[in-house]
């Protein structure tokens, strides 16, 4: 798949800089290098797959109850049935999955292989195209993100960022930058979840907003965007495929600070 090839890419100065909206920086090779789909849709249902909390039913489900089999001879089957008399229960199977109140087949056991291994090569090849796509408009605007105002691809901003601790000033910056649209596409998208998910902390769904790299440890720019539904910090030390390809889909709306995009291009992305 092609691949941006622009060689400079412009800073986006804001209110209160010393510099000016012309600046350019040469972007980084990991942004040329070649996009692989396939790829990122494997590593990404392998690595979400680290994320899950075992669960497993009791082992005492479908067995609560003194059933034993009748035997043979009475033209009935020799599931173990529930003893008494007198109610609908008594007389009818137990145990078994195929009885009303039994247990499941195979019951689910906490011991199950729930992680799972990526090569570290398949790795890197993931990341290198996801990190790529961000930085190309078409795939961007393929996965839903509103950049119509955004002035360039990828997004840089300066590093001045870094240092605002407000939402309010959050929001500020998202405007002066045109990427406000898509932080309020995430925002009104946020509804109620179908299913029993709504009961067990999972009661919110809303879509991706724009993804805010930053560099400095403790860099206050965290509680700043951190408020905002569908808007994502991560630091660049740390990006992770599943920050840069939500749902295994490439064209994550990222939003780079001067310095980070420059940091970016420095870890082992020669393959």
């Amino acid at each position: 798949m092609a691949t941006n090839t622009r060689p400079i890419v412009s800073v986006k100065a804001l209110e209160g800089d010393m510099t000016t909206d012309c600046a350019g920086l040469a972007l980084a090779e990991v942004f040329r290098s070649p996009i692989r789909p396939d790829v990122v849709r494997s590593a990404h249902r392998l690595l979400s797959c680290n994320k899950r909390q075992p669960y497993a039913v009791s082992r005492r489900a479908g067995h609560q109850t003194s059933a034993e089999s009748w035997g043979t001879g009475r033209a009935v089957s020799r599931i173990p049935r529930v003893p008494g008399g007198g109610t609908h229960r008594a007389g009818q199977g137990a145990f078994g999955n195929m009885c009303c109140g039994g247990r499941m087949f195979a019951p689910t056991k906490t011991w199950r292989k729930w992680h799972r291994r990526v090569n570290v090569h398949m790795r890197r090849v993931a990341v290198t195209s996801a990190l790529a796509a961000t930085a190309v408009p078409a795939l961007v605007l393929a996965r839903g993100h509103r950049i119509e105002t955004v002035p360039e691809m990828p997004l840089v901003i300066s590093d001045s960022a870094e240092s605002i601790e407000k939402t309010s000033q959050a929001i500020k910056i998202l405007k002066q930058t045109g990427a406000y649209a898509d932080a309020e596409k995430a925002q009104d998208s946020v509804g109620i979840r179908t299913g029993k998910g709504k009961m067990r902390n999972r009661r919110y769904i809303n879509r991706k907003g724009p993804l805010v790299v930053y560099g400095t440890e403790g860099s206050k720019i965290v509680k700043a965007f951190r408020n905002l539904p569908g808007v994502d910090v991560a630091n660049v030390e740390r990006l992770n495929l599943l920050d840069l390809a939500p749902g295994g889909h490439l064209g994550r709306f990222v939003i780079w600070t001067a310095n980070r995009i420059q940091e970016v291009g420095g870890g082992v992305w020669h393959l």
